[in-house]
């Protein structure tokens, strides 16, 4: 088995999991995770903790592509937290699973304090049948490939180097919903995305993307707006979706979208005539980012 937070199931979370699939010979594999995040629980002060990288449901679905038999959540509270390394995994790892082998991350730690490094849980492992093994970091551009690493890139709008990261395209779904129509006035027309769950947007901007329908197959090419539109003196964030060639009403569908390249920061024109202008611009870099790229999902 292996434990962590894992959010974003990134490259270098991927390795500790290939690792654990190969220790398994062919037995069952469990993950173990925590919800909330632990930084929430133990955050003092003001401190908000940044939507997930990988909500549950997309997490559970990501593990059991990658070959994981179960996924078990723990609850993270103070008292997990407070529980000496023995007992957290005599109570939560050794009772429930009795694993032969705990594959984590280097630098891994758990229990009070996070005095439950690698090099204690080998001890603890020894008296209680299970081996413990560490996985280096993984390193990309000569820097490990981390959560907070990619949450930087999608804060920056970079959203290609963080699916290079990630080992896939970042993406996110929501409901189709109504909107004022603005878009299709300019010629433009849009999807209002609600999002499913609460996870990082990528910084306002100007997005090439991949966008599937529920109940359809392919990849559309689309491009997409996150922000306020100030052009407007907008002051809600929206998210919105255009889709290239594509005609037909979409509210109430379900839309799946993956973000391939950054094309410009949201902007304020000082004309409606310049913004149609920007959002023709918009269409035809999209166009040639995305030819031959609707495939399917990255």
């Amino acid at each position: 088995m292996t434990i962590g937070v894992f959010d974003g199931l990134h490259l270098g979370h991927q390795a500790i999991l290939a690792r654990t699939k190969a220790r398994a010979e062919g037995g069952p594999c469990v993950v173990m995770s925590f919800d909330p995040h632990p930084d929430v629980v133990l955050a003092r002060g003001d401190f908000r903790s940044p939507p997930p990288l990988t909500p549950l449901g997309e997490k559970r679905a990501l593990l059991k592509s990658l070959g994981m038999d179960r996924f078990e959540v723990l609850p993270f509270t103070r008292e997990l937290a407070s529980l000496e390394p023995e007992a957290f995994v005599d109570r939560h790892l050794v009772a429930p699973f009795a694993p032969s082998a705990l594959v984590v991350g280097d630098g891994f730690a758990l229990g009070r304090g996070r005095s439950g490094t690698v090099e204690r849980l080998r001890t603890i492992g020894e008296t209680r049948g299970f081996d413990v093994e560490a996985v280096p970091l993984v390193m990309m551009d000569g820097a490990p490939v981390s959560s907070t690493r990619i949450r930087a890139s999608l804060g920056s709008g970079r959203v290609a180097e963080a699916g290079r990261l990630l080992g896939r395209r970042y993406g996110l779904a929501g409901t189709v919903v109504t909107g004022d129509g603005r878009g299709r006035e300019l010629g433009f027309p849009t999807a209002n995305l609600r999002l499913h769950e609460e996870r990082l947007l990528p910084a306002d901007g100007i997005y090439a993307v991949l966008a599937s329908v529920a109940g359809q197959e392919g990849w559309h090419p689309a491009a997409m707006s996150i922000g306020v539109r100030p052009t407007f003196d907008g002051q809600v964030r929206t998210l919105e979706v255009h889709l290239l060639d594509w005609s037909g009403d979409l509210v109430g569908r379900t839309l799946a979208v993956e973000f391939v390249e950054w094309l410009r920061p949201e902007l304020r024109f000082e004309s409606v005539a310049a913004l149609v202008a920007a959002m023709a611009g918009d269409v035809a870099e999209t166009r040639r980012l995305l030819a031959g790229a609707a495939s399917g999902p990255g």
